[in-house]
């Protein structure tokens, strides 16, 4: 990958979506790892929600220091700094836990008790001051002048407006650290954050992560999106937790499915002559969600779990996922999608004809 000070031998360009999940964001770390280390291959701009806009920010002042080998250090570094904040946290695993090889926190009464308040009780009564100590390892770890000066790459962050329910798009210049924590402000957890007075949430409800401004403001049509909520998890879940975690993926998956879903009855409309492609642009969709699998039987826990040991094995399989992804779609990328939404959507019937026609009013609402 190109970058200062390193030869710029890039063949191809890709947009990266990275979704959030918590301490599971350190796969996404992988991910990006590898890809940095991919010289044939140039990130021209990032969409990140929570976990995911941390990694933005974070490459991007990377980027701005080192070009693609900055980038590497500064996430390395960051998720150092994640896990050694983490290390006076009463949420850690349990010895029984460690010795059975169990990622999850479900066993810690520090998690029992926070899950269980998080249920009954606002965060503006049980943590009045709104401690978050993720935001103090930001605030010192992101030189947010840097960030906004790095223009080889764009970057987007998404928040939640909690009074209107939409989505609002920080571009690179807007970018500060509530900006950061705004995207990551889970509400049962903690206090809305203001950006300008407004009040925003987590990203995630609205768009995770958000899809359209490469659409506009990227050269690259190409679009891979970083997984790490599963779309599928099979069986019911009869367990409280498990319902909840459930719920939470739905929900947290739902505005990217209804991005993709636009994104695909736009490529219909220009296929069929009813939008013109000199005003709209057809991308190439891919997705890189295998790890999934391997966190599937995590638990919701395990994204509160910041040891060092757990960080660098997501980080490691997310680096292994990369680089399968590479290996078997490289040459696909600037020419077609390797996402099937055809089989993604099948439950809706392929669009056509007229009822594309009657779709078209409803895509406009969706950009």
């Amino acid at each position: 990958m190109k970058g200062k000070g390193r030869q710029k031998r890039h063949e191809k360009s890709i947009n990266l979506a990275l979704q959030g999940g918590g301490s599971h964001g350190a796969f996404t770390w992988g991910v990006l790892d590898r890809m940095f280390e991919e010289d044939r291959l140039w990130v021209e701009a990032i969409s990140g929600t929570s976990a995911g806009a941390m990694n933005a920010v974070v490459a991007a002042q990377g980027m701005y220091d080192n070009g693609a080998d900055g980038a590497r250090d500064a996430l390395a570094e960051f998720w150092r700094a994640v896990s050694q904040a983490g290390q006076s946290s009463p949420l850690q695993r349990t010895p029984f836990d460690k010795l059975t090889g169990n990622w999850s926190l479900d066993s810690n009464p520090g998690y029992i008790w926070m899950d269980l308040m998080s249920r009954l009780a606002s965060p503006y009564d049980v943590n009045p001051f709104d401690i978050n100590p993720l935001r103090d390892v930001v605030e010192k770890f992101v030189d947010f002048d840097k960030v906004s000066r790095e223009d080889d790459m764009s970057i987007f962050i998404s928040a939640t407006n909690v009074e209107t329910g939409r989505a609002r798009i920080f571009h690179r210049h807007e970018i500060t650290l509530d900006v950061v924590m705004a995207s990551a402000c889970l509400p049962f957890m903690f206090k809305a954050v203001e950006v300008d007075g407004t009040p925003y949430w987590d990203g995630g409800y609205m768009g995770n992560p958000v899809l359209f401004p490469f659409v506009d403001h990227s050269p690259s049509q190409d679009i891979l999106i970083v997984q790490i909520n599963p779309l599928t998890r099979p069986g019911v879940p009869t367990r409280a937790q498990d319902i909840q975690n459930r719920v939470n993926e739905i929900t947290f998956n739902a505005s990217l499915l209804r991005d993709l879903r636009a994104i695909q009855l736009i490529d219909k409309l220009i296929e069929q002559g009813a939008l013109s492609e000199d005003e709209y642009r057809r991308m190439n969709l891919h997705m890189i969600a295998d790890g999934c699998d391997e966190m599937l039987d995590m638990g919701a826990s395990s994204k509160l779990n910041s040891e060092w040991a757990f960080l660098t094995h997501l980080r490691d399989i997310g680096r292994e996922a990369a680089d399968r992804w590479l290996s078997q779609h490289f040459d696909q990328i600037e020419v077609c999608s390797t996402l099937d939404l055809t089989e993604m959507f099948d439950d809706f019937g392929a669009p056509s004809g007229q009822n594309i026609l009657n779709l078209n009013s409803k895509i406009g609402n969706v950009l």
